[in-house]
Parts: C-alpha cells; sequence; structure tokens
C-alpha cells in the first residue's frame, strides 16, 4: 500500500488491502449514524447557519450499524503493530457500539477522553441539556504501546501554580474548529458537517505516535488527521468515501509547505527544553545541530 496518499474509496476496501502489522496509530471519525432529523439553526459563528447533521453516509439501521462498526474494527486490528493504538470519536449515541466493537475484537481501552467543546452548538429543542461534548476511546492491541508522556505534559495547556508542565488529563477542553481552520464550500459554508479540530490531532498524533510513523484514518473527511500526519512528520494512508470531501482534502494538503518545521516562532517561546535530545526530536523535524543551537 503506497504511503502518504489519499483513497476515495470504501474502507472496508481498503482496509484489506493494508500490509498486517504495518500502523502505528489509527485514529478513526466513523458516522455517528444520527442523520435524519432536519433540525437547523440560523447565524452560527463557526460556518453560517449550522444543520444538523444530514448525510446519507449517516444513516444506517440499528443492525447494520452494529455489523458496520465491527467489521470496520476487525479490520483496522489486522493492520495495526502489535503495539499500536486505535482512537475513535464518538458521542453519547454510538459509544456503546464502538465500545464493543473494540472488546468484540480483542483491544484493551486504556482511556476514555472527554472532549469539551468550549464553543458549542446551541440546544435547538430547549428540551434537554446542551450537547457540549463528545468522547474519543482510545484502545491498544498490545503492550507497549507508544506514549509520549513528558510530550503529553508539554502539549497540555494547564500547568501547575509555578508554571510547571502537567500531566495531561481524559478532558480535553478544545473549540469546535472555526474560523480559518474551518474548511468552507463554495456558498461560504462549513464544508464538512464533523471537521476535528487541528488541535484534537495534534495531541493525539504526537503523544502516541514517533517521527516516520505510518497513520491511518479510515473516515478521514475533511482531512484533518493527514494534514497534522504530515505537518509533524508521520506517514498517512487517509481513506474518504465522499468524493467532495475527497478533493477538499486533497487541496488542504496541497496547502501546506513542502519545507517546514514543526512548530514556528510563536510556538517556540511557549516550551521548556528541558529535555533529552530523543525528545527534542519527536517534537520538531530538525537536525541534531539545530536542537544542539536551540539548546
Amino acid at each position: 500500500m503506497q504511503l502518504n496518499k489519499l483513497y476515495n474509496d470504501d474502507c472496508l476496501k481498503i482496509l484489506p488491502k493494508i500490509d498486517k502489522n504495518s500502523i502505528q496509530l489509527i485514529f478513526a471519525d466513523p458516522p455517528y449514524n444520527l442523520s435524519g432529523k432536519g433540525l437547523k439553526s440560523k447565524n452560527s459563528k463557526t460556518g453560517g447557519d449550522f444543520n444538523m447533521v444530514n448525510e446519507e453516509w449517516d444513516k444506517m439501521n440499528f443492525d447494520e450499524y452494529i455489523n458496520f462498526t465491527n467489521e470496520w474494527i476487525k479490520l483496522s486490528k489486522e493492520v495495526l503493530k502489535d503495539n499500536g493504538s486505535i482512537f475513535i470519536a464518538c458521542s453519547y449515541h454510538n459509544i456503546g457500539e464502538c465500545t464493543m466493537g473494540l472488546k468484540n475484537n480483542g483491544f484493551e481501552i486504556k482511556n476514555i477522553i472527554t472532549w469539551q467543546k468550549t464553543n458549542a452548538m446551541p440546544n435547538l429543542t430547549r428540551r434537554v441539556l446542551t450537547h457540549s461534548t463528545e468522547f474519543i476511546i482510545w484502545a491498544v492491541k498490545g503492550k507497549n504501546w507508544i506514549f509520549n508522556y513528558e510530550i503529553l505534559k508539554e502539549l497540555n495547556p494547564e500547568k501547575t501554580k509555578d508554571g510547571k508542565n502537567k500531566q495531561m488529563r481524559d478532558v480535553w477542553q478544545i473549540p469546535l474548529c472555526q474560523g480559518k481552520e474551518r474548511l468552507k464550500d463554495e456558498n461560504s459554508k462549513a464544508l464538512h458537517p464533523t471537521q476535528k479540530p487541528e488541535e484534537l490531532l495534534k495531541r493525539i498524533i504526537l503523544g502516541f505516535s514517533m517521527e516516520n510513523d505510518i497513520i491511518l484514518d479510515p473516515f478521514a473527511g475533511s482531512g484533518t488527521t493527514p494534514f497534522i500526519a504530515k505537518k509533524y512528520n508521520r506517514n498517512y494512508i487517509a481513506i474518504e468515501k465522499e468524493k467532495k470531501y475527497f478533493e477538499a482534502m486533497k487541496k488542504r494538503l496541497e496547502s501546506l509547505e513542502k519545507e517546514k518545521t514543526l512548530f514556528n516562532v510563536d510556538d517556540y517561546q511557549n516550551f521548556n527544553y528541558d529535555f533529552d535530545e530523543k525528545h527534542l526530536q519527536a517534537f520538531m523535524s530538525m537536525s541534531a545541530e539545530n536542537i544542539e543551537d536551540w539548546k
């Protein structure tokens, strides 16, 4: 399977073609199976009028969804390395199906991350509490999984009272992507209804993989996973069934500069470089000489 390539196809067709035990990290944002309600809110600031997800790819009956979830998770396990990790984005609507799919296929769940959306969409019905969280299940295939402890501490925006790094917790406060980060269609509306923030994938990719590892996204959507993987010196395989999202993803990746360090000047000042060379190289695509210069 060719690396650093986007595949416009069904993941159930592409996953069997990927070399077994070759993938270090999978991030999957599968259909939540929520479409069909047709709810709408006017004048959303994250891409114009807000429409509840209502896509054909997100409509399955209960049995279809159970079988679909189990099948793509089963195929994902086959391509993961023995020490590989999988992260599955979900909501309370489908966390049960995703959890059972992982357990049925022999994965061990290590954490369930709560993504608290600081700019969550409003409650349209006014009859329930506003849904401001989603979840990311982290599970492992075997032992000796990658966990870049110090890097995750660096990436944690929360600090101790004296400014030192804190352990990354399992509640992440990250806004929905908006502004320049949000992909727009020809009418300047949000192109993809469930585009994930770059900060979310940055923590996962830097925290649970190393440079040159292969990152797989079977439901690549707007392309946040391959975008961040490429930016931070990882290889990727990205699969997206829908043509309009596939084309938008291609353009997004083409926008990345060919030669780029992992962090820009504004990023550098936020980090304490009291690391050994191994951790520094995990942070930055710089030579050992340049690392010494920064130290």
